[in-house]
């Protein structure tokens, strides 16, 4: 994959140069360590506990404007240029908190994302505060998420099946059935976990729709995804 290169933004400059200075100075080795072999050492960490990041997180952001998408751009991007998983987690929740500053030609970007230094704790974030806004936005994108739904990327999939996530009475109830559907033979916990995610939190929604729908599918959906569907239910 051909690397994004950020680009020019005064805003990220301010951002960065806070944030880099802060977090480094709150890092903990020890508890460093103890986060990255939980999170199966998928990136190194700085071992902020997260009250306390998102407290530092809050004085980097003091007093600066709200972002253009090319500044969104260039504070995630440049974020997942450093190695600790607390930089990621800062451009997640920057982006998740302006997500309504970026058109539909962010999603890109934010696929970059999803398939750099991949795992589910910044996946999640990106699919329901991110990329599911987006689609939201500009049904043009919805043709996208049929295309996501059938990537060979587990990220990318699990983002299709997640993207609806915070929907409720807007969700298209069609499509996130066919989405299970298209992945419940999938072998991977993470999408079996995201199909019973996805349904149990429709049944918020529309619990009759969701137990007819498992009903119907049970001999074709894994355990995993049948018993998260029906756990509230």
């Amino acid at each position: 994959m051909t690397p994004l290169a950020p680009p020019r933004s005064d805003l990220a400059d301010t951002v960065l140069e806070r944030l880099t200075a802060g977090y480094a100075a709150a890092a903990d080795p020890v508890r460093a360590a103890e986060a990255a072999a939980y999170m199966k050492n998928i990136a190194p960490f700085l071992g902020i506990r997260t009250p306390d990041r998102r407290a530092l997180s809050r004085t980097v952001l003091q007093g600066t404007p709200r972002p253009d998408e090319a500044d969104c751009t260039a504070v995630a991007l440049r974020c997942w240029e450093l190695p600790e998983r607390e930089y990621h987690y800062f451009a997640a929740d920057y982006l998740r908190r302006y997500a309504g500053r970026c058109s539909s030609g962010f999603l890109p970007v934010v696929r970059h994302l999803l398939t750099t230094v991949s795992w589910w704790d910044t996946v999640d974030t990106l699919a329901a505060h991110v990329v599911g806004p987006l689609v939201a936005a500009d049904p043009e994108l919805v043709p996208v998420m049929d295309e996501w739904i059938e990537d060979d990327n587990l990220w990318i999939a699990r983002t299709a099946l997640l993207h609806q996530l915070r929907y409720k009475d807007a969700t298209d109830t069609e499509r996130l059935f066919r989405f299970c559907l298209r992945q419940c033979g999938h072998t991977d916990f993470f999408i079996r976990k995201a199909i019973g995610w996805s349904l149990r939190e429709y049944a918020k929604t529309d619990p009759d729709a969701v137990r007819a729908f498992v009903d119907g599918a049970r001999d074709r959906l894994a355990p995993l995804s049948v018993r998260e569907a029906l756990k509230n239910l």
